[in-house]
């Protein structure tokens, strides 16, 4: 009578049914990669550059600083100089974090800002004082160069309804620090945390805020106006001001500083690229407040789309002929406020194919490296399970940090762009994988690893022959966590330049252009399923036969 064969032989992964799996996760493999890593087209935005002469124009997540930095990139291809735009950086730290680095070569920024948010000084008396100030400091310490500025001031204006100024008696930031512990304040993160923000509003007014509410621009005046919150920190520019007809307190004690526009460029190109230095100079002195504030109003108010707004304001200006234009890097959308997202976003298709390329650029870096180091440690946690709690642990504590948080971190070693992207994200990926790795191994099937012992295999066969295989499940379970968070975090990247679906999604909540969000949440999403799908067939791919 012919034996029966070890139970564990059905684990092979022989067969024609498996073979036919590994052959299709084999080919989806190659597609994903040759997807992702096919050269981008030269006109995307949002990733490394892609010239090495280009010039990098950032900005901040606001309205006026998209605003200006796509006059300062339209003007620069103008005179024939290649641009990459990496607009939408987090913060004032993270843009400024880019010129240090190199990463940025200019950014619209304000005198103001430089002196206490960047350089942690006092103001000055005026503002030609204060723009001398922050010229010879940051020249001396960073290499970087103010150009001269560009005509206007836009300073932060501490906004009420009309009638919590009339039933408080409010008129003065003084008059608002009697009553402000009983008041919702909404700020900007920005503000929350600067020395010109609320902690310098606080000691210059003696003002204790009541609850603080935590708002990114767009949002802040809906809920001032819906009376969710009782006052806000805005711009003395925005459109959004004279729309909702709202009451600006005077800083009777004159605790902001001057807050005139300007170009700051990087040490490279204060030093090395005096024509850039000269196309953008051009736009210095030609801008005024009430200028500024109408193209700001057809962006925020209007809808316009920032690139057109920016060429008709470069044509208005005569610095540049010819119709409006469009960024580099995006396709000319024609659709009208009033059309469907679907038309929204079939018009902005190409832009998109490449901004989800990126995307999956950003994931599948993080993920393989995850990969690579995950797997292995999980293997080894399972020899030395003394001390694999803790280890498990002590990387857990990685998802505890805020994702942007994590990403700033990054700027001071990587600079921005991809580097830091995929380095934060492969941190994220490695908890949910070293876990499932440790847990699967760990947990595979008693009995048919003690058969395989008493056989005579090595502990090193046993891992090989029966352990990985039956742990396969698991381990795949960890890894598709693992991606579909990376897909879901990586729109963060956005802040940091990095580029990806964040792009629109980021831009969007800045102008409150909701089909501009749903541009890049719904390819994300949709992403996120396709990922998982995928790693679901390479997950049926290794596991063995005879395994659920």
């Amino acid at each position: 009578m012919k034996p029966s064969p070890p139970f564990w032989s059905s684990l092979s992964f022989r067969g024609s049914r498996t073979a036919s799996r590994r052959a299709t996760a084999a080919g989806l493999l190659v597609v994903a990669l040759w997807t992702v890593f096919t050269p981008l087209e030269a006109q995307e935005t949002g990733g490394d550059a892609v010239r090495p002469d280009a010039v990098v124009v950032g900005s901040k997540p606001f309205a006026e600083s998209y605003l200006l930095a796509e006059m300062f990139a339209q003007l620069l291809e103008d005179r024939g100089h290649p641009v990459d735009r990496r607009l939408g950086l987090g913060s004032t730290e993270i843009a400024f974090g880019g010129i240090q680095a190199g990463a940025v070569d200019v950014y619209p920024e304000y005198t103001g800002t430089g002196l206490l948010a960047i350089l942690g000084e006092a103001p000055p008396s005026g503002a030609v004082e204060a723009y001398a100030r922050v010229t010879t400091v940051f020249a001396e310490r960073w290499g970087a160069r103010w150009l001269p500025p560009l005509g206007f001031e836009n300073t932060y204006a501490i906004a009420v309804r009309p009638e919590t100024a009339d039933s408080l008696g409010l008129s003065t930031l003084s008059d608002l620090a009697e009553v402000a512990e009983a008041l919702v304040a909404g700020v900007s993160p920005d503000f929350q945390g600067r020395a010109d923000g609320l902690p310098g509003l606080q000691a210059a007014y003696d003002l204790v805020p009541g609850p603080v509410r935590s708002l990114v621009q767009s949002v802040k005046y809906q809920a001032l106006v819906e009376g969710e919150v009782d006052w806000i920190d805005g711009y003395s520019t925005d459109g959004q001001i004279e729309r909702y007809g709202l009451t600006v307190l005077n800083d009777d004690r004159g605790f902001f500083p001057p807050y005139d526009a300007a170009a700051l460029v990087s040490r490279r190109v204060a030093e090395g690229r005096p024509a850039v230095v000269a196309v953008l100079t051009e736009l210095s002195g030609r801008i005024d407040e009430e200028f500024m504030r109408a193209l700001n109003r057809r962006v925020e108010i209007d809808g316009a789309d920032v690139a057109v707004v920016a060429a008709d304001a470069l044509r208005e200006l005569r610095l540049v002929k010819g119709s409006p234009g469009v960024q580099a890097g995006a396709d000319a959308v024609a659709s009208g406020p009033d059309d469907s997202l679907v038309a929204y976003m079939w018009g902005r298709r190409g832009e998109t194919w490449n901004q989800t390329r990126r995307h999956l650029l950003l994931v599948s870096l993080s993920l393989l490296a995850g990969l690579f180091v995950a797997i292995p440690l999980g293997l080894l946690l399972e020899r030395a399970r003394a001390a694999a709690e803790g280890v498990i642990r002590a990387v857990g504590v990685l998802q505890t940090v805020p994702s942007i948080a994590l990403l700033a971190f990054m700027i001071p070693l990587l600079g921005i762009g991809v580097a830091p992207a995929v380095v934060a994200l492969f941190l994220y990926s490695l908890f949910p994988i070293v876990r499932n790795t440790y847990s699967g191994v760990r947990d595979a099937d008693g009995s048919a690893v003690a058969s395989a012992r008493a056989l005579g295999m090595t502990e090193w066969q046993l891992l090989r022959e029966v352990r990985l295989p039956l742990a396969a499940p698991v381990i795949m379970a960890g890894v598709r966590t693992a991606a579909v968070i990376n897909v879901g975090t990586a729109t963060l990247a956005a802040f940091i330049g990095a580029g990806g679906l964040g792009d629109p999604i980021v831009a969007g909540l800045t102008l409150s252009d909701t089909r501009m969000i749903l541009s890049g949440a719904i390819p994300a999403a949709l992403l996120a399923l396709v990922v998982d799908a995928g790693l679901g067939m390479a997950e049926r791919a290794v596991t063995p036969e005879g395994v659920a």
